[in-house]
């Protein structure tokens, strides 16, 4: 039976890993947060390499500590040509040191992470959760209402969507999107390997995607490769010691013998990009507002700056009522960063596969260019994990011109 409670300040769509960051950040800011997602049991194998900005955003939610025995630091990231093209990129590789980091990021394992954002959520005094599913969102003036799988009907002063590529939120709201597909699914596994990683992860380009290995705890590693679709499925249905040759052999025994560890996954790579990120009292985060394929560390570091920038817009001195225009405010906040990492990372996809030779030049010149000129790798390595970063730090530069560092 239908019946309405009291109303939701905000209300949270989706238990994903955005979304339950969303809920602890927005909680922690002083909000009273509504939960709400179906209770499912999940087994995902996956890796998530967090950015050193991100690292930040998660230690100030005090959930760092509990990740970082499970994690494994990335310290120098290498770039290698795989193709056999007529023009072929020069290694580049990146170190985090020279940056005066002792690493870009860390990578965690998806399960990890999962596990210390329940607890911290259920430990959480701001934060109610609901055991039910969207069904229905209808914005009526500065109020939501929202219709649940359980027959309730709850109003909500705000809602965050972040339940995913098929979002009710964003159909409710009205905000359409725009979709593409590539010729690429992506294989993903664990593996062992008997000589260490050193902290150092490579990533070859080849003719149909990159292939990344990123390092874990101990001598594991965690591995995307990005193929054609029969190729995905061939590699899938491989007996996993011949897999793991196939693996040892495509990183040229880098790092030894190399054992797979339980079933490859497979994911067939699209893009998404919404319309709009937010609109009157709705927001969008994560895979709700934008999916790419898994390219350079981007997709959940790009959704932890989404609740970074909600957090700011959302956070209460003195239990403050939500501005009707707050999703306005989000969107015109979030959507240089989205685009600029969509188009970018389509762009680094489209290079790796196309046959026109121009293009190839192009990203051959243009690894040589940062692996020649050391500032400009330092600007984009600056740029990777923390957008806007370079360009404070020169922005600072020119206002203190004569400003030196003191020797010894």
């Amino acid at each position: 039976m239908q019946h309405t409670q009291s109303p939701i300040e905000i209300a949270v769509i989706g238990e994903g890993l955005a979304g339950s960051v969303a809920a602890l950040a927005l909680a922690r800011a002083g909000r009273k947060v509504t939960l709400i997602a179906p209770v499912v049991e999940r087994m995902d194998r996956r890796t998530t390499a967090l950015m050193d900005q991100s690292i930040r955003f998660m230690d100030t939610l005090g959930l760092w500590n509990m990740l970082a025995p499970a994690s494994a630091a990335l310290s120098t990231m290498q770039i290698l040509d795989g193709t056999k093209r007529l023009f072929r990129a020069p290694p580049a590789q990146f170190r985090a040191a020279d940056l005066g980091l002792s690493a870009f990021g860390y990578n965690i394992p998806n399960a990890t992470l999962s596990a210390v954002l329940a607890d911290a959520i259920s430990g959480e005094s701001n934060i109610f959760r609901l055991d039910a599913q969207l069904e229905r969102l209808d914005l009526s003036g500065n109020e939501v209402i929202l219709t649940l799988s359980d027959g309730e009907i709850r109003t909500a002063a705000f809602v965050i969507g972040a339940d995913g590529r098929s979002s009710k939120v964003r159909e409710g709201a009205g905000i359409t999107t725009r979709r593409w597909a590539y010729p690429q699914t992506a294989v993903v596994l664990n593996f062992s390997h008997e000589q260490p990683h050193g902290n150092v992860s490579t990533e070859f380009h080849t003719e149909t995607g990159p292939f990344t290995q990123v390092p874990l705890p101990g001598s594991r590693s965690s591995l995307v490769w990005v193929v054609k679709p029969l190729e995905a499925e061939r590699l899938i249905a491989l007996p996993l010691e011949d897999l793991s040759r196939e693996v040892e052999m495509r990183m040229q025994s880098m790092l030894g013998k190399v054992m797979v560890e339980e079933a490859p996954e497979a994911w067939p790579l699209s893009s998404l990009m919404s319309e709009r990120f937010g609109k009157g009292p709705v927001a969008l985060v994560g895979e709700a507002a934008h999916a790419f394929p898994p390219i350079g560390a981007q997709g959940l570091n790009l959704s932890l700056r989404d609740v970074m920038a909600l957090t700011e817009v959302l956070k209460t001195e003195g239990g403050s009522a939500i501005a009707g225009d707050s999703g306005d405010r989000f969107h015109r906040n979030r959507r240089g960063d989205v685009m600029t990492r969509t188009f970018g990372v389509d762009l680094l996809n489209r290079s790796l596969l196309s046959e026109f030779l121009p293009m190839q030049v192009a990203r051959a010149a243009g690894l040589h260019l940062l692996t020649a000129v050391g500032p400009l790798r330092n600007v984009l390595m600056r740029e990777g994990i923390e957008p806007g970063r370079s360009l404070k730090e020169l922005a600072a530069s020119l206002r203190h011109p004569f400003h030196r560092k003191k020797a010894g």
